[in-house]
């Protein structure tokens, strides 16, 4: 069966402890510290694979995890970074939290490659908290925490054209005369579970993609059947094609057809009905003396919608070249770039809202930033990567710090410390 929909847990890798040690050499009887930082857990990335087309790796596995960082070692050794978890999915995966349903990422157009979870920092070892007054610190920070959230992967098929109507009207054949797909074809009064894409390989005709968006059926908004799954397709295309048995060959109504299908797609999501629709008449070679009364019957019945109707034949090719020159006028209305969803929440820093915050001034007029919010913060934030500093910035500013800051006298130039790290403030 066709695999679009998977649901899984991840979790990021700990973050190793930094390490507690002191150098014992011949002739140095009281060796400093010198207790190695623990190794980066391990981060959660997901890319794009061509080469894929369904979600049916992630369908039986309940969790993933990335490799949790060593502990760091005696002599300043540090540990080793934890194995990055690498996850494969198929251009036009929506990747949603699973408790809320909101987008995380939409693995469309350029969007390749994701960090959804950071690994947890390496813990500093004792030789980072020596001092003139304690030469012999006995203690190292922990590693940073592992991240864990639970993710549906949804795919929705990328494509300009959804092909759409009810089984065995014709839509594979129409599908393997047009594009460069080869459905299987036959007599079928049920639907494919797959749909299958297309790309437009006719003379004369510019490129562009369509999707056999499988046969819908009466209470598929509702969830009979697949329909839920097979409508969720639909979302990414920019315009529809109803493919209808103009000649009711097998006694369908065409008007009632579209009808039926459109009060489905409104159900399901009202919006998907502003979307540009052409009707498509096929079998139409079946009564060639009876086909300009149909034709002008369902443009009366559409006349309000304005819907552009054609009139073709699937199996002698009569109207196609029509038809795709009249899809791709109306592509041509639409910016190049797909469809993409844009992100909800970002996991990775989704529980930093909750905690405490202070700052103060030391004797030396020097500022420090400090209370829960920020451990938690240095701890799921790599500020040696560029989206990590990028997200430090971004913290202090949502956070009020900066106003903090300022409100206990901090200028440009002061130093501010964060954790164990010193910053030159500069106003933004």
């Amino acid at each position: 069966m066709f695999a679009d929909k998977a649901r899984v847990i991840l979790c990021s890798g700990k973050g190793g402890n930094g390490h507690v040690s002191f150098r014992r050499e011949k002739y140095v009887p009281d060796g400093g510290p010198d207790g190695g930082d623990g190794g980066k857990g391990g981060d959660v990335i997901i890319v794009t694979d061509t080469a894929l087309n369904t979600l049916s790796d992630y369908r039986h596995v309940h969790k993933l995890s990335a490799q949790n960082g060593e502990e760091g070692g005696k002599k300043n050794c540090h540990g080793k970074k934890g194995q990055d978890l690498i996850l494969k999915v198929p251009e036009g995966t929506v990747i949603r939290e699973a408790e809320t349903g909101k987008v995380i990422m939409d693995m469309s157009g350029d969007r390749k490659r994701y960090t959804i979870l950071t690994g947890g920092v390496g813990g500093l070892g004792n030789q980072h908290f020596a001092t003139a007054t304690m030469q012999a610190p006995k203690y190292a920070k922990p590693g940073g925490p592992a991240r864990s959230i639970e993710v549906i992967f949804e795919l929705k098929v990328i494509a300009d054209v959804g092909l759409i109507g009810f089984p065995n009207v014709g839509k594979s054949t129409f599908l393997s005369h047009v594009t460069n797909a080869q459905p299987k074809i036959a007599n079928y009064h049920f639907t494919t579970l797959n749909p299958i894409l297309g790309v437009v390989n006719y003379p004369n005709v510019p490129e562009f993609v369509i999707a056999d968006i499988p046969g819908l059926i009466e209470g598929a908004a509702e969830g009979i059947g697949l329909g839920h799954e097979f409508l969720k397709h639909i979302q990414r295309t920019k315009i529809l094609v109803h493919l209808v048995d103009g000649a009711s060959v097998e006694g369908r109504d065409p008007i009632a057809d579209i009808k039926a299908i459109n009060e489905e797609i409104g159900k399901y999501d009202g919006d998907l009905l502003k979307k540009p629709q052409i009707i498509a008449l096929n079998k139409m070679d079946v009564i060639p003396d009876r086909k300009d009364e149909v034709i002008a019957k369902v443009k009366d019945a559409f006349k309000e919608e304005g819907y552009p109707v054609f009139a073709i034949s699937a199996v002698t090719g009569q109207g196609l070249k029509e038809l795709l020159y009249a899809m791709k006028e109306e592509l041509d209305q639409f910016p190049k770039e797909p469809f993409v969803y844009e992100s909800e929440v970002d996991p990775d820093h989704a529980d930093l809202s909750e905690g405490s915050l202070s700052v103060y001034r030391k004797p030396d007029n020097s500022f420090v930033v400090e209370g829960t919010k920020i451990d938690k913060m240095l701890g799921y934030t790599n500020l040696d990567s560029e989206k990590g500093f990028v997200f430090f910035q971004k913290f202090l500013h949502d956070q009020g710090i900066n106003k903090l800051l300022e409100d206990q006298g901090c200028e440009e130039g002061d130093t501010v410390w964060v954790g164990n790290m010193a910053f030159e403030y500069f106003k933004s």
